[in-house]
């Protein structure tokens, strides 16, 4: 990095700190915020200095679901992953087990500190929320890295489309679904999907759009009627927020990176640990070179 980004990062870093302190409104952080490189963005995660879900910023970035385990589960994991594309789709891994710089995602990624939360998960019981993990990480850790509908949010938008998670600041509404995945060793269960409103005709343009994606879940696996999918009330989602649904719209489900944590809720790993539902890793990759089209 020249010394002249440096300065430019350290100073929008420093206009963020201060916001803490003074009273700026919300939404003009959250345009400063945006503005924030993927690369200083994770500084302030680094420093608890931004502990927020992270749709809408370090646009153009991708963003990353993560899961880490014991080398022993990794295998099946892998499995998992690679029969499970839609909801499950892998963009990148350690290259040993204990590996915590990520260095093919970005410029010095240290999985254990750079994500906004993270839970712990033992014998697939949900223990704790936590901003940081080095006082827990061993030399046996696995870590993988699956695409986020946070990506291609930034695509709908650029054609025009409204993201309601975004407009009203909230983390994506995301439930779960009685559609199975495909089992892999000692992994299995069903799909988890996120969920925005859109008029019809909005939602044929997100089909085509998003099928350009299929590395960060590609185009919705269902919309319409919840309750074909094993939804009961769409105004209580199982993770995240709830958004107003408008007369007239419809709501439009993506297969969802949090699918991995209710498999290991099911299959009972001794330890896991994954990101927060919302708060991803920011990594360096662009989000348009994972276009197919």
């Amino acid at each position: 990095m020249n010394p002249v980004t440096l300065i430019n990062v350290n100073a929008i870093i420093a206009l963020i700190k201060l916001a803490k302190w003074v009273f700026m409104p919300t939404n003009q952080v959250n345009t400063v915020s945006s503005l924030l490189s993927a690369y200083a963005l994770r500084q302030l995660i680094r420093t608890g200095d931004f502990t927020r879900n992270t749709s809408g910023f370090a646009q153009g970035s991708v963003q990353g679901n993560i899961v880490i385990l014991p080398k022993d589960w990794a295998g099946d994991f892998l499995q998992f992953c690679q029969f499970n594309p839609k909801p499950c789709p892998l963009i990148g891994m350690s290259t040993h087990a204990g590996d915590f710089l990520l260095p093919e995602l970005g410029q010095d990624i240290d999985i254990r500190s750079d994500v906004p939360g993270y839970r712990l998960f033992e014998y697939g019981i949900f223990k704790q929320e936590l901003a940081d993990i080095k006082h827990l990480w061993r030399d046996d850790l696995v870590t993988f890295v699956l695409g986020c509908s946070f990506s291609f949010e930034e695509a709908l938008i650029a054609d025009g489309l409204e993201i309601r998670n975004i407009s009203e600041s909230k983390n994506v509404p995301m439930y779960r679904t009685n559609i199975a995945c495909k089992a892999a060793g000692r992994f299995s269960g069903e799909t988890v999907v996120s969920m925005r409103p859109m008029l019809a005709k909005d939602a044929i343009r997100a089909i085509q759009i998003c099928s350009r994606f299929p590395s960060v879940h590609g185009a919705p696996i269902h919309f319409g009627d919840p309750k074909l999918i094993g939804i009961d009330d769409i105004k209580s989602p199982d993770y995240g927020d709830a958004v107003t649904i408008n007369e007239n719209e419809v709501p439009v489900f993506w297969a969802c990176g949090v699918t991995p944590q209710l498999a290991l809720e099911q299959t009972k790993p001794p330890f896991c640990i994954t990101h927060s539902p919302g708060k991803m890793l920011v990594t360096d990759i662009v989000n348009s070179t994972l276009a197919v089209l």
